[in-house]
């Protein structure tokens, strides 16, 4: 897992290195929120509103301004973002200030991309509350907002300082939103075999010590290829698997006459695309180990069976360039690529997982 390094204290705590030109590092532990202490003269809050209050209060009376946000992907809007800029310069909040997110990977892109943007860059600390922001938004610098057109398509790279991960804020998520973070520790499963561990979903206890162990080497997994690669050029993109459908069907889940998918469900359907087209194009067939988590996670249905509506979708995945879309694949479990594939194969593909799915 280099060039991360997973150290065990006795609290138990294991800490992540990431290794940028300005390093950081990612505390993974419990309890954690009691003995922070960020080391800024003026702090600002920027926090997801429906979080508990017990939760919220303890850093509210750590820092001179609180920002709260609407919950989830609603809050990743342009009118947010110039939102919380204004509340930041009506206090007057200088170059050295800092500021804390407080909430799940929505808040932490939300409030990463503030900090981007204010006084072109002060620094970040970020506190994911969800296991989904814990082992996908909380590593790497992806900042942003979404626009109708689709998400994330505006925002910045920019590092946190400091990450906190505490278990303890896991207690009161729905099982529905921690199995979103499940689908993302098992996409890091299969794109670095340093962090499979087979069937890890059905024996999920998050008090365990079991538990700390798995989350602290998914961390390591995408720190790892982040400290590798941190503008996304080349190995970065491997983390996009199951991204490019998994991201249409989440944006297609938004219309009306749909019911709407989290952004977990999304990605495990689209996990299982991603490994059956990768099969079409040559490879060894992985699609049972994506079908066996899909049975187990139980996600709502699929917005459409319609491959040409979603192609509208997909077309605007970041992996898109001028000569066309490219998916990331797997070659062999811990090994992907990224290459363009033909659109019969992407609608071979998406007959068979639909059959799949829905049999």
């Amino acid at each position: 897992m280099t060039p991360t390094q997973i150290t065990s204290q006795t609290n138990p705590v294991k800490t992540v290195e990431v290794t940028l030109e300005r390093p950081y590092t990612v505390t993974v532990g419990r309890g954690l929120l009691e003995q922070l202490e960020i080391p800024h003269s003026r702090r600002a809050l920027i926090y997801d509103s429906g979080l508990p209050e017990a939760l919220v209060a303890p850093l509210k009376a750590k820092v001179e301004l609180a920002i709260p946000l609407p919950s989830g992907e609603t809050c990743k809007t342009l009118e947010i973002h110039a939102y919380a800029l204004s509340e930041l310069a009506k206090l007057n909040f200088p170059r050295d200030c800092a500021l804390i997110s407080l909430g799940g990977g929505a808040t932490s892109d939300l409030a990463g991309y503030v900090a981007a943007s204010y006084l072109r860059g002060v620094d970040f600390y970020n506190i994911p509350t969800s296991l989904l922001g814990m082992v996908d938004a909380s590593v790497g610098g992806k900042t942003g907002v979404n626009l109708p057109e689709g998400k994330n398509l505006v925002g910045a790279f920019w590092q946190p300082r400091a990450v906190f991960l505490d278990l303890d804020t896991l207690s009161s998520l729905s099982e529905e939103v921690f199995k979103e973070g499940m689908a993302e520790m098992f996409k890091h499963g299969l794109i670095d075999v340093g962090a499979a561990i087979p069937k890890f979903y059905e024996k999920s206890d998050v008090p365990s010590p079991e538990f700390l162990e798995m989350l602290a080497r998914s961390v390591a997994v995408k720190a790892g290829i982040v400290s590798r690669d941190p503008f996304e050029q080349g190995e970065r993109a491997f983390l996009n698997l199951g991204h490019t459908l998994g991201h249409a069907l989440e944006s297609r889940s938004k219309k009306p006459d749909a019911v709407s998918l989290s952004h977990g469900e999304a990605i495990a359907y689209g996990l299982h695309y991603a490994l059956i087209l990768s099969h079409l194009e040559g490879n060894p067939d992985f699609s049972a180990q994506t079908l066996a988590f899909l049975k187990w996670m139980r996600p709502k249905p699929l917005p459409t069976h319609s491959f040409a509506e979603l192609l509208e979708y997909m077309a605007r995945d970041k992996k898109a360039l001028s000569s066309g879309l490219r998916f990331t694949l797997l070659r062999q479990l811990g090994e992907c690529y990224v290459s363009k594939v033909s659109l019969e194969r992407q609608t071979q593909a998406f007959d068979i997982f639909l059959h799949s799915v829905t049999a």
